[in-house]
């Protein structure tokens, strides 16, 4: 390989390298502000809604939806992306619900494998029940992007953000957390992802 042949070479790969710096330089301070942005509390815990929503998918969202049930901030409780074959009784015993009688005031959905499953699942049901707010419980961490797709899904539908905080997501310093470090990377890759679809498709953001 001649000199020459290895500086055109070289220049040829400049650019593209410097892009992927860009890229992934861009896309790091983008992590940093995610991580930042991520819930530490619950802003409006005491409003009442016509629903309580739970996504399914992590620790302490199941009970904390069926607390609040319990505590009255709702009528009624949609626990959405629900396994099939798992029952009302099996969730009560799971989370070892603080009232047995909740039990009719509890739906599950099995059709969500996803967030935007989740949405679309939640907007049938608000629909199907005539209902027009909804307090939406899931991982702190998981807010930003279910909010996303469950404000398109129901525009006209007041949604209570309530977050949960799992123990073992160590968001202070997460950084220093590779378990943690890289659930945020992933949630925040998958927000990205969010936005440039719905970017595609022409619509706005909430």
């Amino acid at each position: 390989m001649n000199a020459g042949w290895s500086h055109r070479l070289a220049r040829r790969l400049l650019a593209p390298g410097l892009a992927l710096i860009a890229v992934a330089a861009v896309w790091l301070v983008g992590l940093v502000w995610f991580a930042a942005s991520v819930p530490v509390r619950v802003d409006d815990p005491e409003s009442h809604t016509d629903a309580i929503v739970v996504l399914t998918g992590g620790s302490e969202r199941t009970a904390t939806g069926m607390a609040l049930l319990a505590a009255g901030k709702a009528d009624r409780l949609f626990i959405s992306g629900v396994h099939k074959g798992v029952d009302v009784a099996e969730i009560l015993r799971l989370n070892r619900a603080p009232n047995p009688a909740l039990a009719p005031s509890i739906v599950l959905g099995y059709a969500a494998d996803d967030t935007v499953g989740n949405a679309a699942e939640t907007a049938a049901w608000i629909a199907g029940q005539h209902l027009d707010s909804l307090r939406l419980v899931t991982a702190a961490y998981h807010m930003r992007r279910s909010l996303w797709e469950f404000r398109r899904a129901m525009p006209g539908v007041r949604i209570i953000p309530h977050p949960v905080f799992p123990d073992a997501v160590k968001y202070r310093v997460w950084w220093r957390k590779p378990g943690t470090a890289a659930l945020l990377a992933t949630e925040y890759s998958k927000y990205l992802a969010v936005i440039i679809r719905h970017q595609l498709f022409l619509t706005t953001p909430p």
